[in-house]
């Protein structure tokens, strides 16, 4: 029969395979996946998973695959070598990657491995925009320019979660499908990875374009992505083939198990037995499925003129056994509904033989697995130490800049914020800017002090109308606080690690894991000035979660001792400028008091 083809995946993250699972996707992704990628990830790792995988896919009967991965022309190589087809996509992203300090430095990378590689007999390359919500505007039109100038494929994952159309249609007013269109992304001979929530226009979208899209039942299904509605696709007339996706989201790279698990998906989800019958099925990963790739011509079938691909598969093995003859299309349901991988006996890629009688003739695997196994030792130890610091994990998935905060500030309650606001007009302090927020914090807190304090805010920024203008996510580490006391004030010095909060509150408890949590709500006010040639920060904050009313802080940075010591005394004039009594500071911070409160 022809050999199978695996429509999607990244074959070198068979060194990730079982490295973190039972995870949402954007935490098992940006949390694990991409911080590991970042420190082990070379041209080394990538010809050894490279390698791993291909002989996995061989003894399960794949001829073909679909990758996208860095360093993809050492994929490609390792692949050559071992005698497969694939076609092979170089990652681009908009952050830095292990190939690649840039996008532009990953765009030109594609080029030149195209340029190398295209009209290689076993090996198509093609670019690798990872996927809208990982690339810029600029990147996924570029990405189509340099697929549609070179005519090579361009894969990518398109509407994988219903969390990616969401904020598809909240950042750019429409969902993924028309997005990617209006960018020029299905100009290209697109491959789309799983498609899994899309409807019945964006699927006309896709046939209308000839994309090929790639569905991965057992990676939607681990990852809770949910059911691509194959069913609709394929009446819509659109090439769908069936992937694997990567070793590390599935954890195997076997078609059989993946074949059968699509027919019987298609039937659960739409309540017909009748639908995808196995004849069907083995179509998507075989005719069907080279299409998808933009392979049609010369694989996918045993037919004159396309490349020798094929294997041989027993069918009479005891759990195979007996074979009916009545129905000529029987030997599908055997092959789909009964057969294993380990059934596949026989491949052979482009005339030339890759397996005969279970033997593997062109990759020696002795040596990859010690390999392999020096690689889980080293990545262990790097999540285990990891592990053991929240400012390790902040710092892992980027963004976060430290800030080492040495300030002097106090804290009164007062029951009339209105004769402050009065106050300020006093001549000697002058006005530089004015900010008011309305501010939702969440503290993470740990068991273990020295881990520090993790917060999470969400600025609401108000005008002068009262209105939101803008809102602004952040995430701030917060070490311990050093104090000293002084007559008028405490001198604190704390370290702080500050991050934009570019995912969701929940992807952040699941990342961190924190042992409890508080919530602070609060109106705030802010002043800089100048007082007496000093400059100062004032807050008048509203405490509405907890309700402890309202609260003065003066603060001012301070690099110096005696520094310290005269902005202490300076603190205690200007609250008494304010109309507050210094005799009457307050050390606790808000969250002591939402702590007190809880509680009680």
């Amino acid at each position: 029969m022809p050999g199978l083809i695996n429509a999607h995946t990244h074959v070198p993250m068979t060194l990730l395979r079982g490295l973190a699972d039972d995870l949402r996707l954007d935490v098992w992704l940006l949390g694990y996946m991409m911080p590991v990628e970042k420190e082990f990830v070379s041209p080394e790792f990538v010809r050894l998973g490279t390698k791993l995988a291909c002989i996995e896919q061989i003894r399960s009967g794949v001829t073909c695959f679909n990758d996208m991965y860095y360093f993809e022309e050492d994929v490609a190589q390792a692949t050559a070598e071992t005698g497969m087809r694939a076609v092979c996509g170089q990652t681009v992203l908009k952050w830095p990657s292990p190939d690649a300090q840039s996008y532009e430095e990953s765009l030109e990378a594609a080029r030149g491995f195209i340029q190398r590689w295209k009209g290689h007999p076993l090996i198509v390359p093609a670019v690798a925009p990872h996927a809208p919500y990982t690339c810029t505007e600029e990147i996924l039109r570029a990405t189509a320019a340099l697929a549609v100038e070179f005519d090579v494929p361009l894969h990518t994952h398109l509407a994988e979660t219903a969390l990616e159309v969401e904020n598809s249609n909240h950042e750019h007013g429409m969902p993924v499908i028309p997005y990617v269109k209006k960018h020029k992304l299905l100009d290209a001979k697109i491959i789309a990875a799983h498609c899994v929530h899309v409807d019945e226009g964006e699927i006309r979208t896709l046939q209308q374009f000839n994309a090929g899209v790639a569905h991965n039942p057992s990676s939607n299904l681990k990852l809770a992505s949910g059911f691509a509605p194959v069913n609709k696709m394929l009446e819509a007339g659109l090439n769908v083939g069936i992937g694997t996706d990567g070793p590390a989201s599935n954890n195997d790279l076997d078609m059989f198990e993946e074949v059968r698990l699509a027919s019987f998906i298609a039937k659960a989800t739409s309540g017909d037995p009748t639908m995808l019958p196995a004849k069907t099925a083995l179509s998507l990963a075989t005719r069907i499925g080279a299409r998808a790739l933009h392979l049609g011509e010369i694989t996918g079938s045993l037919e004159a003129g396309k490349r020798a691909d094929l294997i041989l598969v027993n069918i009479s093995p005891l759990h195979n056994t007996p074979r009916f003859r009545r129905d000529p299309d029987g030997i599908y349901a055997q092959l789909i509904y009964a057969s294993k991988s380990t059934d596949v006996t026989e491949v052979m890629v482009n005339g030339q033989w890759l397996m005969r009688k279970r033997q593997l003739l062109t990759v020696n695997e002795n040596g990859l697995l010690a390999q392999a196994k020096d690689y889980a030792r080293r990545i262990d130890a790097f999540l285990i130490k990891r592990e053991q610091s929240v400012l390790s994990k902040l710092v892992a998935i980027g963004g976060a800049e430290q800030q080492e905060s040495f300030e002097v500030q106090a804290k009164v309650h007062i029951d009339d914020p209105q004769k402050v606001i009065v106050a300020l007009k006093n001549p000697e302090i002058e006005l530089f800017y004015h900010r008011h927020y309305h501010e939702f914090d969440t503290y993470f807190q740990f068991d273990d002090p020295e881990q520090g304090l993790l917060r999470y805010r969400e600025d609401e920024f108000i005008d002068e109308k009262g209105n939101i203008s803008q809102v602004r996510y952040r995430l701030t580490h917060i070490g311990e606080a050093r104090e000293r006391d002084f007559p008028s004030g405490a001198l604190l010095s704390r370290s702080r690690f500050i991050a934009p909060a570019t995912h969701s509150l929940r992807f952040y408890r699941e990342y961190f894991k924190p042992n409890r949590e508080t919530a602070i709500e609060k109106d705030r006010r802010r002043w800089r000035v100048i007082f007496r040639d000093t400059t100062f920060y004032i807050n008048l904050d509203r405490i509405d979660q907890p309700a402890i009313g309202t609260f003065l802080e003066i603060k001012s940075r301070t690099w110096s001792l005696r520094d310290a010591e005269h902005k202490a005394e300076m603190t205690r004039i200007l609250l008494e400028a304010l109309s507050a009594s210094s005799e009457e500071t307050i050390r606790e911070d808000y969250l002591d008091f939402a702590i007190t409160e809880n509680d009680d």
